[in-house]
């Protein structure tokens, strides 16, 4: 199969790792919508299995904590950022993720997810759009965003009402599909140099 019609890789990031997380809950809805697309092909790295060191120090415990998750970034096509909100951010696990790695991210798509309390994580989204223009990357346009996400989904994890997440999934993938295949396209015929 070439690159043309080969399905994307698409990494799915899981951006936090703190105690008690509902982030889990809202990756299981999104892998499903991943999953159900026969262009893309998804891989997940949960920053909560990651033990990064909080240096930037190169060593034999960095590049430990760095072996399976690196070849994820590296291989990816284009990413799927899911983040919760905290203090008007996104969490510092994954800022310590993104900040490891460099030529992973470039000339590659982000699409974001967010989930919290009333601004359902729409300020740390905003914050990951600096952070990834910074790297060369491109945030798609369309996000999803849980408003008082613990009342949208059920005991089992499911949507109470999945018809507005769905929707908005679609559009955001949509992008992304179109973006990472553009890209990868792009690359092909010349290689990205940042100027």
């Amino acid at each position: 199969m070439d690159t043309v019609t080969a399905p994307l890789q698409v990494t799915l990031i899981i951006g936090s790792n703190r105690h008690g997380r509902f982030g889990p809950v809202v990756a299981d809805w999104l892998l499903g919508r991943l999953r159900d697309r026969e262009d893309l092909a998804v891989e997940v790295v949960d920053v909560a299995q990651a033990d990064l060191p909080t240096t930037f120090a190169p060593g034999p415990g960095a590049s430990a904590a760095l072996a399976e998750i690196t070849p994820k970034l590296a291989r990816a096509d284009a990413f799927v950022v899911l983040t919760p909100e905290y203090n008007h951010s996104f969490p510092a696990a994954l800022k310590n993720l993104i900040d490891w790695h460099y030529a992973e991210w470039r000339a590659k798509p982000v699409a974001l997810v967010s989930y919290g309390g009333l601004a359902g994580g729409l300020r740390a989204v905003e914050h990951l759009r600096q952070v990834f223009a910074e790297l060369h990357a491109v945030t798609v346009r369309d996000t999803v965003s849980f408003h008082n996400a613990g009342a949208s989904f059920d005991d089992e994890g499911r949507l109470e009402d999945p018809s507005g997440p769905d929707a908005a999934a679609k559009v955001m993938l949509d992008q992304l599909a179109w973006w990472g295949t553009a890209l990868r396209e792009a690359k092909e015929k010349r290689p990205y140099d940042r100027a």
